[in-house]
């Protein structure tokens, strides 16, 4: 029988059971934790925390304006450990994500097949207005952004050790990488298809670092009731 829960359609578990499970995945317990601690079995749970971070996805295309202020730009690696002799952006088995991240604000991602200028270029202009500040590194994916309507474009060349000048860094978003990269371990390796979604939970969760998750999460299923299938 069906039980009445108005943040799922059909749902099998109850609203009091949904919403434990809400409470206990906005604190980032794992699936082995949450399925201990409500008393669901762990297919149940991942099926409800898949559909869960499929909406995440959703949400966070959707609520995001492009940047404008001063914006840093850079890519980052994730996957295995490299290759030796192969690092940074030679590395082969990785997936390669790039970033934007307006200072004392959010941050967006998004996997990219490559570092190339046209790769870079079409996402930085799709997310950002041309008035705002851009802050990168040395890497030449970046030359031209000038000649799309962009005033100022501030860099750091860290194969030359320079890191900070002044107000140009891209401290920001690296640390967002390193907290991303730090959270995803926990997950012990997961699939290529999969990785997107956890990606957008980390952007989701930095973005709403100041937020009570659990209330937003419950919001939003509430205008949206959860579909499973």
């Amino acid at each position: 029988m069906t039980m009445k829960n108005k943040y799922v359609i059909h749902s099998r578990i109850s609203e009091r059971k949904f919403r434990k499970l809400i409470r206990y995945f906005s604190v980032d317990l794992n699936a082995t934790q949450i399925a201990n601690l409500t008393r669901l079995s762990r297919q149940t749970i991942n099926t409800y925390l898949t559909a869960i971070r499929r909406r995440i996805v959703a949400h966070c295309q959707q609520e995001l304006a492009p940047f404008v202020g001063h914006i840093e730009v850079d890519e980052s690696y994730f996957g295995a450990r490299r290759v030796k002799g192969r690092r940074g952006r030679g590395a082969k088995g990785k997936t390669i994500v790039f970033g934007l991240l307006k200072r004392q604000g959010k941050v967006y991602t998004e996997i990219v097949p490559d570092c190339s200028a046209p790769t870079l270029q079409s996402i930085i202009l799709g997310k950002t207005e041309v008035e705002s500040i851009i802050h990168s590194d040395g890497w030449r994916g970046y030359n031209g952004l000038v000649d799309f309507g962009y005033k100022k474009h501030f860099r750091v060349h860290h194969g030359k050790n320079e890191f900070v000048r002044g107000n140009s860094h891209i401290n920001g978003i690296e640390s967002f990488w390193g907290y991303a990269k730090i959270r995803l371990v926990k997950f012990k390796g997961m699939s290529k298809s999969t990785f997107n979604l956890h990606l957008k939970e980390c952007e989701f969760r930095f973005n709403n670092r100041e937020q009570d998750l659990y209330k937003i999460l419950l919001d939003m299923f509430r205008k949206e009731p959860l579909n499973l299938s």
